[in-house]
């Protein structure tokens, strides 16, 4: 999808139109009208200024990550991938509840208009006007567009939009002419009382109304479908909500002068708040005006109902690329070059939301709700992201929005209760499906992405540490070699540690203990400097070597140690490692490789698969990180009894592809061996290969570290060895009986 780049300035610029205009005001001006009077005109201008603060972060973010996805994407650079679901998720669903209110709105008056002409020639029947009958035109609605978006690309269907600006602009105009006909003093009496329930009443009405000015988000949603993104996606997002107050603001004031009664606009919109709009035109073009309403609010309706279908799904597949979804909603349908299933999917929650609630008040205001939290967080992304990219001036314009997108939250979520028991519930509905199926793949692709991404652990602001105890001079130049592959790129550290033993007797400048001390920092520190990298440096004495490690691992809180593989035949040497790894609140990283041995010269990787994912992370990172410089063969193993039964073959196999898709950066392989001699062939496996990545398990002090096949393959062979041993997470032990391959 990133690569297809089809929609242009007045592409992107008519996207966001056909979201915002028509179909809010439409459904929701008589709402504001009868919250506040005629000051709903004002609520709307302080709706603007607020969405035209979003708009500006939203730029900013969309000129740096020019992506598709919107607030997702957004969110994922500068923070958790957790916290990351948890916007697509409720973002999504704004979008899927938007869609709901725009095919209910359209069937309302499609069937309004329907009734009123059969009325005219005669009588309407009784079940034209009925609910059933609304609800199934919705759904029509909505499988015809999604069958529209799935057959072809974003940039077209732009005719609606079209149609309903020379509509609205033609009721502003024959407004303007009925306003210049009248009398301006006897108009103007009809905006008092302005403020009919006080600044209460006022801001009741900009979080009744505030969705009517949604739309322009889903330009950066599609954002990876935008040429010249840097310029386009801006100018878009700020055009589209200007062409939106330029009709609205004016209409409004129409509205509340030459269109209403003498009793006031209030005590109409109180009397038929969703038809409003058309009697109000009626009153100054007649049945033509009316006539223009219907029309207006289809093609308001059709086209917002397009516009939220589209950024939905394409939120729905960003998420399914980063696995936050089902990985199915990611596919893209090699004709159209759309994500179909995304598509599919998102237009089958749509038609059954509005199938089971019909009514759908609670839900809009949850949808009103949830996007003004939504923005907030995009204030927030814009600070986050600009502090960390060094810039320190205070960005007033994001936190002055923040704030008022929080208040105005806060104050919907108590004045309507319904729609934070919709918001919370959905919530709880996301959170309760990323922990039982999606966490595992989401946390896998998004340490992948953070080891390839120079950017992404910047703007999340870590800088996470590599410990290299370097104990012997012929191996340090591959430990710092593999230390410079495993470390976060631009922003990961190394610290060299040089442990002296505390001797029996005073050191003096020239004591052997010393100077072999200089000579491992030495060779390290040169080895460093041919990989381009700047390690930090650390000389400590202890009596105890392996606590010593321990002790610098936690005091400088080091996310991953990176250790030489030691001679396992000296006695007690492989208990004593499996107590340090066992103490190590880190990734563990063994290395076994020749005297000065490259990580770029292992172009063939052997990666053995044991029976679970406990090191699929720390797999993943390391296999991503040796895909930065350059493409491997990597090769995923598995040795089976050959006694396994056919259709357990087939489980196995389809769950090992399952797991390498999720960790490899890359092309890669599956080979499941059934043989009775599985050490023997994982050994002959090996010894074919230029490096081979093996997890072990986690044992306690005075337990041996290596299982079984690792010492297999470490004994009988002399290939480049990497052990690995993820962290314990508080999370894993939760997990481990669901998520492990056979």
């Amino acid at each position: 999808m990133e690569g297809e780049r089809h929609l242009g300035l007045f592409g992107a610029t008519a996207l966001g139109v056909g979201a915002i205009v028509g179909g809010g005001i439409l459904a929701l001006a008589g709402v504001a009208f009868a919250a506040t009077g005629p000051s709903a005109m004002i609520a709307f201008a302080l709706n603007g200024v607020i969405a035209g603060l979003t708009a500006v972060s939203f730029a900013e973010l969309a000129r740096r990550f020019p992506e598709s996805g919107g607030i997702y994407t957004y969110a994922k650079k500068v923070v958790s991938i957790e916290v990351a679901f948890m916007v697509g998720w409720i973002v999504w669903f704004a979008s899927i509840v938007a869609g709901v209110l725009y095919a209910i709105g359209f069937s309302a008056f499609a069937s309004e208009g329907l009734e009123r002409t059969l009325g005219a020639m005669g009588s309407a029947p009784e079940w034209l006007g009925g609910s059933a009958l609304r609800v199934w035109i919705a759904i029509a609605a909505i499988a015809l567009y999604t069958l529209g978006l799935v057959r072809r690309a974003a940039g077209g269907g732009n005719l609606a939009t079209i149609g309903k600006v020379i509509v609205f602009a033609i009721l502003i105009v024959g407004g303007a002419w009925a306003w210049a006909g009248a009398s301006p003093p006897e108009l103007i009496d009809r905006l008092t009382p302005f403020l009919s329930a006080g600044p209460v009443g006022l801001v009741q009405a900009m979080g009744y109304t505030f969705i009517a000015l949604q739309g322009f988000d889903l330009i950066a949603a599609v954002g990876g479908e935008v040429r010249d993104p840097v310029r386009n996606l801006p100018r878009s997002m700020y055009l589209s909500l200007a062409i939106a107050l330029a009709i609205y603001l004016p209409l409004l004031f129409l509205m509340a002068t030459v269109g209403a009664p003498d009793t006031g606009i209030a005590a109409a919109a109180a009397a038929n708040p969703e038809g409003l709009v058309a009697e109000a035109a009626e009153r100054f073009l007649g049945v033509t005006g009316y006539w223009l309403v219907i029309g207006a609010g289809i093609l308001s309706m059709l086209s917002a109902l397009r516009a939220n279908l589209l950024g939905a799904s394409r939120v729905a597949f960003a998420m399914a690329r980063d696995r936050t979804l089902p990985r199915q909603l990611g596919r893209v349908d090699g004709s159209s070059g759309v994500p179909a299933v995304a598509v599919w999917i998102t237009g089958a929650l749509v038609a059954g939301i509005a199938l089971a609630i019909r009514g759908v008040a609670a839900a809009g205001a949850a949808s009103s709700l949830i996007f003004l939290i939504s923005f907030a967080i995009v204030h927030c992304a814009a600070i986050l992201a600009r502090r960390r990219s060094g810039q320190r001036r205070l960005a007033i314009v994001p936190v002055l929005g923040a704030a008022l997108c929080v208040g105005l939250a806060i104050f919907q979520a108590f004045a309507v209760r319904e729609a934070g028991i919709v918001a919370v519930s959905w919530l709880g509905i996301g959170l309760l499906l990323y922990l039982t199926l999606l966490a595992p793949g989401a946390r896998l692709v998004d340490v992948r992405e953070e080891a390839r991404d120079p950017d992404l652990a910047r703007l999340r602001g870590r800088s996470p540490l590599v410990l290299v105890p370097i104990a012997n001079p012929a191996s340090a130049a591959s430990l710092v070699d593999v230390a410079a592959t495993v470390r976060t790129p631009a922003v990961g550290r190394v610290l060299l540690l040089s442990i002296v033993r505390a001797p029996d007797e005073p050191l003096d400048e020239d004591h052997p203990t010393l100077r072999a001390a200089r000579r491992v920092l030495g060779e390290s520190l040169h080895r460093s400097l041919e990989s381009s990298l700047v390690p930090e440096t650390l000389f400590t004495i202890a009596s105890d070597v392996w606590s010593e490690i321990a002790r610098v691992a936690s005091g400088y809180g080091c996310e991953t140690v990176l250790l030489g593989l030691p001679s396992l035949t000296e006695p007690g040497v492989e208990p004593r490692l499996g107590g340090l790894i066992a103490e190590l609140d880190a990734d563990v990283v063994i290395v076994r490789a020749p005297h000065r041995w490259h990580m770029a010269d292992a172009k063939r990787v052997l990666v053995p698969l044991g029976g679970q994912r406990d090191h699929s992370h720390l797999r993943a990172r390391l296999l991503s990180s040796l895909s930065r410089s350059g493409e491997r063969s990597v090769t995923f193993l598995h040795t089976c009894p050959s006694s396994a039964s056919p259709d357990a073959r087939r489980r196995l196999e389809r769950d090992l592809r399952a797991l390498a898709r999720d960790e490899a950066a890359g092309p890669h392989e599956v080979v499941v061996e059934y043989t009775e001699e599985r050490d023997d062939a994982l050994v002959r496996r090996a010894a074919d290969a230029d490096l081979v990545v093996m997890g072990i398990e986690r044992g306690g002090r005075g337990r041996r570290v290596l299982g079984r096949l690792a010492l297999a393959v470490a004994r009988g062979t002399s290939v480049p060895l990497v052990l690995i041993s993820r962290r314990r997470t508080r999370t894993q032990d939760f997990r481990g009986a669901v998520f492990r391959s056979p």
